[in-house]
């Protein structure tokens, strides 16, 4: 793993107090985690609890003819059924965008596993039993799974009489939202070209796959208020979409971030949490919900599956010309985070190269298959998918290598996007592109040993399934973009609330946000934050809930960059305040009390020369100093609806990736004996966590390329494989060795240099992986997964 230095960033403050920030200090709930101690949601307890358990709706499109509970009531242990008509309010639609989708069905179903009615027991079997028991007649109807049937002059429609603020500008009521891309002039760049390359490319359904399943404890409270202890990746925004519908004010309505096992986007939408506040407030009793897998599948939204269309031009001497594409988003039944995944697809289509005409047309449609929204890469994966085989298409058209034509239309500091944006921090996608070429490839039949054949490196593994007959080796390249933090005009900001004092005769600092720390680090990032900007070595890291303000998502890799803001900002006017009272009480003792350039290290108060001035302890002694604080980042603005320009994203990321394969073109097995990645990270603030999130991001590529994909029966809109014994995701086995090398360039406008790291791996490393299977075999490959009867000839799809 290397980490060379690029642009020196200059912290605030200096860098004398341990455990701040570029050091690799290790986490506050990592031993915890890999010792089996750290408490979960789904582990959440309380006295006298109930149990909660939601009935799904076992068709996709359906009238709802009737509901009988009453079986389901008069059994023993059974405290509450609720359906719609149930509900306490008229507010009975939520949503982070568009308040599409209901409580709980009403009227009829629009997709498989859609929640319909409620129960809480004692106990959970009795819990699912009653379930079983509520009787629900529907009325079938013809389902839409594809643009065909959404989009047909008499397609029924999904949602009808719409009155969100994008139905005014779809062609058709169920395209969620359309954004069109378009600067220069294609037609004329089209006949400049030599060389003009066409592709249509098919993205699957990827599931997040967390571990931990969606759950969380509801307690009812003495002033008619509910307290919600829940895995999430945004309190506030739960908060602003659970209080209408149960017809409380926000501030009757406590959360708090219980243990998360894993997100990346599946928990940005509610599932339970409106279900188990209902059932609390309405027995009052506290009610736990935890699905089980199959219950997991259906009751979060998953990565849009897509369809990709791409023309690319490109001159003689490998320069493009010219990108056109259309690309169709399956939205499933609500909108959920459709919009947001619309425009990143559209404005980041073309991938990071320089193209000056560009025409792109980006959708999402309402259909009758399962809600997709939020998850790692959120629209800029699928592109990149098909963009970087397209650009692998023409350099072999050219007689070029790929990785050499790619770095010819490199796009750099000051390029301009198709939005009309200039990249105006570093952007060294060339430069990626060169450090994943040059590494040293990995030795050739790594299976073979004077000992024999070790069949774990061969495709198949410990299936045994070939000891290297047929087995033949491939390697492929791809680059990505990505855009960091919310983006098209959105008040992206977070709150920060840190408190300074002596405990035990130790300077302490307290940070409290709302960050959902969700796997990613961010509470281990927020310390560093802190001993650097305070200079003390007790941090504390108050647990997040609603009684500070938002901090936003933790998503679109903002977390670090918007909260870390947060932090860093609030920790500086927290000194600031320290050293006023350091000057009231011994400026008149020393000189370098009255200049300018005092830090905060190693529980002192020194000069920027190194001499201590006073100990914190004595500068507090017995006061306190607390600040909350928001921050936000750089303003965007919406694109245009009609041409796509605009300001609208506040920085990018970027990654490269390597693959290497080896392919039994018999069996049609695939084995990455590695998969190495180039990215710049801007300022490495956990270098250790860094790797992680570069190593996990490309895992989460490699899954989407060759094994996971939900299917859904095309026929009945009904999810085939809701387990993870037919869903699957790669395990230690599966996972290659994945090098790192990191850039530090820093981005001037961000804090400390940093940029967002979580999502950019995820983007480039599954069209490398498919770039490499398309050299070892020669086939062309214009769908992900790609399974073994795409390599064996046998697919009869």
């Amino acid at each position: 793993m290397a980490f060379p230095t690029g642009v020196p960033t200059k912290l605030t403050q200096g860098s004398g107090t341990r455990g701040g920030i570029g050091e690799s200090t290790l986490r506050p709930d990592g031993t915890l985690k890999v010792t089996g101690e750290f408490a979960y949601s789904s582990d959440l307890w309380h006295e006298d609890m109930l149990w909660g358990q939601i009935l799904r709706s076992t068709v996709a499109h359906a009238e709802i003819v009737s509901i009988d509970t009453s079986q389901a009531l008069a059994l023993p242990g059974v405290y509450a059924v609720m359906t719609y008509d149930d509900l306490p309010t008229g507010v009975r639609h939520y949503g982070l965008e568009i308040q599409d989708t209901p409580v709980l069905a009403h009227g009829r179903v629009r997709h498989h596993g859609e929640p319909v009615a409620i129960v809480a027991a004692d106990h959970p079997e009795t819990a699912r039993r009653a379930a079983a028991r509520i009787r629900v007649e529907y009325r079938e109807l013809p389902v839409v799974t594809d643009e065909a049937s959404a989009t047909a002059p008499d397609a029924i429609l999904i949602h009808e009489n719409r009155t969100d603020h994008h139905a005014g500008h779809v062609p058709h009521p169920n395209i969620v939202h359309r954004q069109p891309i378009v600067r220069g002039d294609v037609a004329a760049a089209r006949a400049r070209a030599d060389v003009i390359v066409t592709g249509e490319y098919t993205f699957g359904m990827q599931d997040q796959a967390f571990l931990g399943p969606e759950s969380g404890l509801a307690v009812p409270e003495e002033d008619g208020g509910v307290h919600l202890y829940i895995a999430t990746q945004w309190l506030h925004s739960d908060l602003r979409q659970i209080a209408p519908v149960l017809g409380l004010p926000e501030d009757k309505v406590r959360m708090t971030l219980a243990g998360v096992g894993g997100a990346f986007g599946g928990r940005e939408d509610l599932s339970m949490q409106i279900h188990a506040c209902l059932l609390a407030l309405r027995t009052g009793k506290p009610v736990k919900i935890v699905y089980n897998r199959f219950e997991s599948f259906f009751g979060h939204v998953h990565r849009h599956p897509a369809k990709l269309a791409y023309e690319h031009g490109a001159t003689r001497d490998g320069r493009l010309t010219h990108v056109t594409a259309r690309i169709v988003l399956d939205g499933g039944a609500y909108a959920s985070a459709s919009p947001a995944v619309v425009g990143n697809a559209a404005s980041l289509g073309v991938g990071p190269y320089a193209v000056d005409d560009v025409d792109i047309e980006a959708v999402a449609l309402y259909t009758n298959n399962p809600p997709c929204g939020a998850m790692r890469g959120f629209g800029a994966v699928q592109a990149c998918f098909a963009y970087e085989a397209q650009m692998d298409k023409v350099a072999r058209e050219l007689g070029l290598d790929p990785v050499e034509f790619r770095q010819r239309n490199a796009m750099e500091q000051g390029t301009l996007l198709p939005t009309g944006q200039p990249v105006d921090s570093p952007a060294p996608v060339a430069e990626l592109l060169r450090r994943v070429k040059a590494r040293p490839m990995p030795p050739e039949r790594q299976w073979e040993s004077s000992e024999g054949t070790d069949v774990r490196h061969l495709p198949g593994g410990l299936s045994n399934t070939t000891h290297g007959e047929g087995v033949v080796r491939g390697v492929g390249y791809a680059v990505g973009i990505k855009n960091v933090g919310f983006s098209e005009g959105f008040d992206d900001y977070s709150t920060a609330r840190v408190r300074m004092e002596v405990v035990g005769g130790e300077p302490v600092a307290t940070v409290h946000t709302a960050m959902a720390e969700v796997g990613q680090g961010g509470v281990t990032v927020h310390a560093q934050i802190a001993r650097t900007e305070l200079g003390v070595a007790q941090v504390t890291i108050h647990p997040a809930d609603t009684r500070v303000g938002s901090a936003g998502s933790t998503s679109a890799s903002r977390q670090t960059y918007v909260t870390g803001g947060a932090v860093k900002n609030a920790c500086e006017l927290v000194r600031e305040k320290v050293l006023e009272i350091g000057r009231r009480k011994f400026g008149s003792y020393h000189p370098a009390w009255a200049t300018a350039d005092l830090l905060l290290e190693d529980g002192k108060v020194v000069t920027d020369g190194g001499e201590a001035l006073a100990g914190l302890a004595e500068v507090l002694d017995g006061e306190v100093v607390e600040v909350e604080r928001e921050w936000r980042h750089r303003p965007t603005e919406p694109f245009d609806l009609r041409t796509g320009q605009g300001n609208g994203h506040v920085q990018y990321s970027f990654a490269a990736h390597r693959a290497v394969v080896e392919v039994d073109t018999e069996l049609g097995l695939v084995k990455v004996v590695e998969l190495a990645c180039a990215q710049d990270v801007g300022k490495a603030l956990n270098p250790l966590s860094v790797a992680g999130q570069i190593q996990g991001g490309t895992t989460q590529g490699l899954g989407i390329a060759v094994m996971e994909e939900i299917v859904v029966d095309p026929e009945t809109a009904k999810v085939r494989n809701p387990s993870f014994t037919d869903y699957l995701i790669p395990t230690i086995l599966d996972t290659p060795t994945i090098p790192v090398d990191v850039l530090e360039l820093a981005d001037e406008h961000a804090p400390y240099g940093l940029r967002g790291v979580g999502e950019a791996p995820t983007l480039s490393s599954t069209p490398a992986v498919l770039a490499a299977i398309r050299n070892a075999t020669g086939l062309t490959l214009d769908r992900t997964p790609v399974r073994p009867e795409h390599l064996t000839g046998t697919d009869r799809t």
